[in-house]
């Protein structure tokens, strides 16, 4: 295994050796009932929300807006579809299915989707798919991430965003930019969560996938209102709903601090000043994050998986804090590849404060009844934030470097930031 060979005989000391050893014990093949007690898992978890009453609320609204196409109207005559031209195109086949068919497929694909994320997050950090890690992490997200089963249940079509992300880091870690910007640029055909991904190809000046992420859903949202009635509805009804948070319907799940603050009696526009500046210090440490290139095969075997997925999901956790509405299954875009990244030492995973972040989302806490029902938009707004402010703290202070001199043959010893500069040691305790 690439990870285990490139840190054979180089154990640090105390936790960190306790973390090394626990996570090449996680990469090491899971036994047959293993694999087939997670699947198990994974299709109980399907079963038994195909079974409830209120199974795809969110769907339905996709669904209707195709429907609505199909009969001759206009999607946007309800408020509540929210999403590109596009989206209505990509629901049709859904609206051509029957119901019954939904029901049971439906819990089924958003698992799908999920799990092909979860397998290209560990890919893109060259992890077994046979492994411990793999196998039996996943099923223990869908079951202590209270999350996961949300967002099984109401077919949101946040699974699809979920499993673009780290199937288009994957193919821009692998060199294929422009086959990346065609994932994203579906995904946002789809529904646009990852439009803040622009700002990751931007920065990297890779303008034919960048290309690709904008001209993509573009062109099918015009091929989709040149098929609709009154596509202007879109810029005269929808987008403003949109940008002013929506209604009180929304409001209770609403996890974004511009939401939750004036919940909690501070003015509303503190709220967005304290929100927008929340996210103007995520998109500095996405960038301080970004200048600050890995080195090719050093602690860990990284050659640069850390900082891509760090950078876009740093990216992705700053316009969380300022979209509206933010909901709790959000953080689903981006907790896979933060998860898969714990093979790396260092990483975010590795800090216990990262899992007292998660704490409020765990399946089976005894949360006070005030922290429930409507008001659990306070809970997944501490989640957001809490993992917000990690993050960008540990992009900002991974910046400082140590020089280091650099001997070449035929020249006297010199010192280059480029290939000598190696990040500061973290002052942070691993949890393993």
């Amino acid at each position: 295994m690439k990870w285990e060979t490139q840190n054979a005989g180089a154990r640090p000391p105390g936790s960190a050796a306790a973390g090394n050893r626990l996570i090449e014990w996680l990469l090491r093949p899971a036994s047959r009932p293993w694999q087939l007690l997670s699947l198990a898992v994974l299709l109980g978890i399907a079963v038994s929300t195909s079974l409830r009453q209120n199974w795809g609320s969110d769907n339905a609204f996709v669904v209707k807006a195709a429907e609505t196409l199909l009969a001759g109207g206009s999607p946007y005559e309800d408020k509540r579809f929210l999403y590109l031209p596009s989206a209505v195109l990509m629901a049709v086949p859904e609206a051509l299915l029957p119901q019954v068919v939904l029901r049971w497929t439906l819990p089924v694909a958003m698992s799908a989707l999920l799990g092909a994320g979860w397998l290209a997050a560990l890919r893109l950090f060259s992890v077994p798919l046979r492994s411990r890690f793999a196998v039996v992490g996943f099923p223990v997200l869908a079951l202590a991430y209270k999350p996961y089963v949300n967002l099984v249940l109401i077919g949101n079509w946040t699974a699809i965003s979920a499993a673009a992300l780290p199937v288009a880091l994957l193919l821009a870690h692998r060199r294929h930019w422009g086959a990346a910007g065609l994932v994203v640029g579906l995904a946002i055909a789809c529904k646009p969560m990852l439009v803040p991904m622009g700002l990751v190809f931007l920065v990297a000046r890779r303008w034919r996938g960048l290309a690709a992420a904008v001209l993509v859903p573009l062109g099918i949202s015009l091929a989709g209102a040149l098929l609709m009635p009154s596509p202007s509805l879109f810029f005269t009804k929808t987008l403003p709903f949109l940008l002013q948070g929506q209604d009180a319907y929304a409001l209770p799940w609403d996890a974004s601090p511009i939401a939750v603050l004036p919940r909690l009696g501070v003015p509303a526009p503190l709220a967005v000043l304290a929100a927008f500046a929340g996210a103007g210090a995520g998109l500095w440490a996405a960038w301080t994050r970004w200048r600050r290139p890995d080195s090719v095969g050093g602690e860990g075997g990284d050659d640069g998986e850390l900082r891509l997925v760090e950078t876009a999901c740093m990216v992705m956790l700053a316009a969380f804090l300022v979209s509206r509405p933010s909901f709790d299954h959000y953080l689903l875009v981006v907790l896979p590849l933060l998860l898969a990244s714990a093979v790396r030492p260092g990483s975010m995973p590795r800090s216990p404060w990262f899992w007292a972040a998660l704490g409020p989302q765990v399946a089976g806490i005894p949360w006070p009844s005030e922290l429930e029902r409507k008001r659990r938009a306070f809970k997944d707004c501490a989640t957001l934030c809490g993992l917000a402010i990690l993050l960008a703290r540990r992009a900002l202070r991974s910046g400082r470097v140590t020089l280091e001199p650099v001997t070449t043959a035929g020249s006297p010893p010199r010192t280059e930031p480029e290939c000598a500069a190696t990040p500061a040691e973290s002052a942070s305790r691993t949890a393993f």
